[in-house]
């Protein structure tokens, strides 16, 4: 069993980083098969990835028909694009007031995939170090009990779905650092132990709005759990900054309020002990 002050000690480290002010919270992943502009690199967004996604195309990279051209290639003959929306500002005048106000409204316009482009050749991705699995972080996966299903799908997303029991990953080659992707890892684990069928937390069962008090509840208690773990598996050095600025990133009341932490930490050290295979009361 790891030492019963871990817990204690990486709650005080994060409140202390916390305590130095608003620190950026960085994607610790490269979403190399999103969706994105080949011209501006902009990645899709809302209902646009959903979009470009069904479309079965293996390249990420669209552009206009004026994109192409203007690279100097050209869209096949019979080939179709995909209609993609954006909000386009205008200056108007507002009646009341006699004042210029800034509004938006929806446009459309067609995009095609690279794969239905000839001569225009894909941006050359950086080269990436390979990553090595990570043994002692590899063993508290692997040796979770009630494990849920852990698929690495890829894309720019890293989610719990409490309905299937399953986490979705993006590839492990795709992060930063082999520390980042168990800390996500660790963080999605650590919502499924609120599934009905481990320790039954209600934020998870109720399936919170995005951004509502519960949500942002369980974000605070995965991220803690992740912290856990990450010191349980000697990476906590690499990642403890950026779980101090996730934290801070979901609730602006752990300014006012360190209190939150933890009650978080409270949670998670629960969570974290459900994925260690420990028993509550050998920390009592």
């Amino acid at each position: 069993m790891g030492n019963p002050n871990v817990y204690e000690i990486i709650t005080e480290q994060i409140l202390e980083i916390m305590s130095q002010g608003v620190i950026p919270w960085k994607k610790p992943w490269n979403a190399r098969s999103a969706h994105r502009n080949l011209i501006t690199g902009k990645q899709y967004r809302g209902i646009n990835v959903f979009l470009l996604s069904c479309s079965g195309f293996s390249s990420p990279w669209w552009l206009s028909f004026k994109q192409a051209k203007e690279k100097g290639g050209m869209v096949r003959k019979r080939e179709k694009g995909k209609q993609i929306v954006f909000w386009k500002p205008f200056l108007t005048q507002d009646t009341e007031t006699g004042k210029d106000k800034k509004v938006f409204m929806l446009r459309y316009y067609t995009v095609f995939n690279l794969d239905q482009i000839e001569g225009v050749e894909a941006p050359q991705e950086p080269e990436t170090v390979e990553l090595e699995p990570i043994a002692e972080a590899e063993k508290i996966v692997s040796e979770m009990q009630n494990r849920p299903i852990i698929e690495e799908a890829g894309g720019n997303k890293a989610c719990y779905y409490p309905g299937k029991d399953s986490v979705q990953m993006p590839y492990f080659q795709d992060f930063d650092e082999a520390e980042k992707f168990y800390c996500v890892l660790f963080h999605e684990l650590g919502h499924s132990t609120g599934h009905v069928s481990r320790l039954a937390r209600k934020e998870v069962q109720a399936c919170s709005r995005f951004g509502s008090e519960d949500y942002s509840k369980e974000e605070l208690v995965a991220e803690m759990t992740a912290a856990f773990l990450c010191g349980e598996s000697g990476i906590l050095p690499a990642t403890v900054e950026n779980s101090a600025a996730y934290l801070q990133s979901w609730s602006a009341k752990l300014k006012e309020d360190k209190k939150m932490v933890i009650n978080a930490a409270a949670a998670a050290q629960r969570a974290a002990d459900y994925i260690l295979n420990r028993n509550f009361t050998e920390q009592e």
